[in-house]
């Protein structure tokens, strides 16, 4: 609805069809062109620019960037010549009968103006500057585009979900500390000095329960809060689509997502091709160097453990030896395979080693005077190169070689532009360990238990059916009932048959060193639930941020939260976190000691 008390039309209504009709606008100074006597001003609201003609200078000469003004006026068709062919309204202009200014603006820290989106002028300043004046950089036009996608999406996730019976339930934001892979926020109880609050990290213990309460299709857009080191894209505070189903499979689980995804990528013209391609965890390791891979691009890893394993290099003496083809490498200066060097260092290594194959077929680089013959001879057909091309290799633990190689994969690709933002690569991983060491160097997760071994995914995920009777056994082998979806590298979401049964629950918390004294404390309300007949269930989560940046093309998450916060979990807009006054933290209850009670 446009008509309201300020306008008749939005910007964009402003069509040939209104040429000769007043109407009533309203929204912000985008810029303002003088042209002798004549002032042109663009006018921009949410869904676009109109062009306004000023010819009494009184009324124009007041106005600046980004007041809000209301304009009444009369649509005309403009002259021949001045159309302009990149706005929907280029036909038309409003010529200005009268002028209300309702707000003015004070000069701009950064420039917002929607006719500079792509000028050399409107160079974004840092991201603190963007957060601190957040409501300005909302203006900007890429903004206001990325806060309607996760809108339009949002409810096309519902209307899917509801078309499958599903029911939409709040879960609370206070609940109690449960171990679930991360640090939780713990907020203090004042009523009961000394007692805390975590904020869930997932509504995960609370939607098994709906299950075990007859729900039996729940979902909700959950908001979840884990205190983990920052990176480019993690949010102390975050948003995923939640849905757990009662009496189903991993089959079920999967089908029903692949139909919300679908609906939300059909809200932007895309038709998602279902079902969705898998590869197991173990192949998107071995092939792509990680387990979120990014299909977009072929160029597979090859694994050449075997093919050295009488090597004379000492470097390649390792557990595991792989290689990625550098397509068009082969002229590649010395200095950048020197920049490819501190890159792989960033990372943790200890660098790249490579080869190069000129035009002519010779071998060269660093590594190539340490191979025998044979190794030189039959290296370009085990790796799959040609003539021009180069190879890096990694050489070391399965585990850390492989990431290596991904990411060089994936940097390969970036620099050839192969990440095209536009084309869309889903694929479910399925087959996942039901348990990870806790001594892996390449992993930051918050271990869960006490133990050697951690859950690969949270400690109430179901070990697939041929390890129910074994995986405690053989915590090193066991499988579960998991699976991820994954979408142009990225994790979109990921989700599991849940434990329903409470010996195989307490077998699996017995592998993490979890005993029956702690379990009771952390999550006895969950078991005490399963005594009562929980019904098999299972459910997956998308990760509705990263999701929506997905979809927008954006850079990084940030671009698609409102409000979101900076490095190191602050807020440059509110100043969070800050300092409390010594009154609030004394009525809190954090210095409450029990002892003195006692006294």
């Amino acid at each position: 609805m446009s008509q309201t008390a300020y306008r008749t039309h939005h910007a964009t209504e402003v069509t040939e069809e209104l040429i000769g009709q007043k109407v009533t606008l309203a929204g912000w100074v985008d810029r303002r062109r003088d042209h002798g006597g004549v002032a042109f001003i663009d006018l921009r609201d949410s869904t676009g620019l109109v062009q306004i003609v000023i010819y009494d200078e009184e009324i124009a000469r007041p106005l600046r960037s980004e007041f809000v003004v209301q304009v009444v006026g009369e649509v005309r068709e403009r002259p021949d010549g001045n159309e302009n062919e990149h706005l929907s309204t280029g036909k038309v202009e409003v010529v200005v009968e009268s002028l209300k200014v309702l707000a003015k603006s004070d000069a701009l820290p950064f420039q917002v103006s929607t006719a500079l989106e792509n000028e050399a002028e409107n160079k974004l300043p840092g991201e603190d500057v963007r957060l601190k004046y957040r409501y300005l950089d909302l203006r900007r036009p890429s903004m206001q585009k990325n806060l309607k996608l996760r809108s339009d999406m949002t409810r096309a996730a519902r209307h899917a979900l509801e078309d499958m019976d599903f029911t939409e339930v709040e879960t609370p934001t206070f609940i109690k500390s449960t171990p679930e892979g991360a640090r939780d926020f713990v907020v203090p109880a004042r009523l009961v000095p000394g007692s805390w609050y975590a904020l869930p990290q997932s509504p995960q213990l609370l939607k098994q329960l709906l299950m075990v309460g007859g729900v039996e299709r729940y979902f909700q857009l959950a908001r979840c809060y884990r205190d983990e080191d920052f990176r480019a894209d993690r949010q102390p505070e975050f948003t995923q689509l939640d849905m757990e189903m009662s009496y189903v499979d991993q089959e079920d689980v999967m089908a029903m997502a692949e139909k919300v995804i679908a609906a939300i990528w059909k809200t932007q013209g895309y038709d998602v091709k279902l079902p969705i391609d898998r590869i197991t965890w173990q192949d998107a390791m071995d092939k792509y160097g990680s387990d979120k891979p990014d299909l977009r691009f072929g160029n597979p890893i090859v694994e050449l453990t075997d093919y050295f394993k009488n090597t004379p290099f000492r470097v390649f003496q390792a557990p595991y030896v792989g290689a990625v083809v550098f397509e068009g490498g082969a002229d590649t200066p010395r200095r950048q395979f020197d920049a490819w060097q501190e890159w792989a260092r960033q990372r943790g290594a200890k660098g790249l080693a490579y080869v190069q194959f000129t035009g002519d077929g010779t071998l060269k680089g660093p590594v190539a005077k340490n191979l025998s013959d044979e190794e030189r001879n039959g290296l370009k057909e085990a790796v799959g190169a040609k003539d021009g091309d180069a190879v890096f290799f990694a050489a070391g633990s399965r585990e850390s070689s492989q990431l290596l190689l991904g990411a060089a994969r994936v940097e390969i690709a970036r620099r050839a532009g192969l990440l095209d933002p536009k084309k869309f690569a889903f694929t479910w991983v399925v087959d996942f360990p039901l348990f990870k060491r806790t001594d892996d160097p390449d992993d930051d997760d918050v271990a869960v238990g006490h133990s050697k071994w951690t859950s690969m995914h949270h400690p109430f995920t179901m070990p697939s059916a041929d390890w129910i009777d074994k995986f405690d056994k053989d915590p090193e082998h066991a499988m579960s009932d998991s699976y991820d979806i994954v979408c142009n590298g990225e994790e979109m979401g990921g989700g599991s048959v849940r434990i329903h049964r409470n010996d195989i629950q307490e077998r699996v918390l017995d592998v993490l060193g979890i005993g029956e004294e702690e379990a009771q404390e952390k999550f006895g309300f969950l078991l005490e639930a399963f005594k009562y007949g929980a019904p098999p269930h299972a459910g997956i989560a998308l990760g509705w941020d990263r999701t929506v940046s997905i979809l927008a093309g954006a850079d990084t998450i940030r671009d698609v939260i409102a409000f979101p916060k900076a490095g190191g979990g602050r807020d440059p807009l509110t100043g969070a976190p800050a300092p409390i006054s010594d009154a609030q933290r004394a009525e809190t209850g954090v210095d409450y000691d029990p002892e003195e009670d006692k006294d």
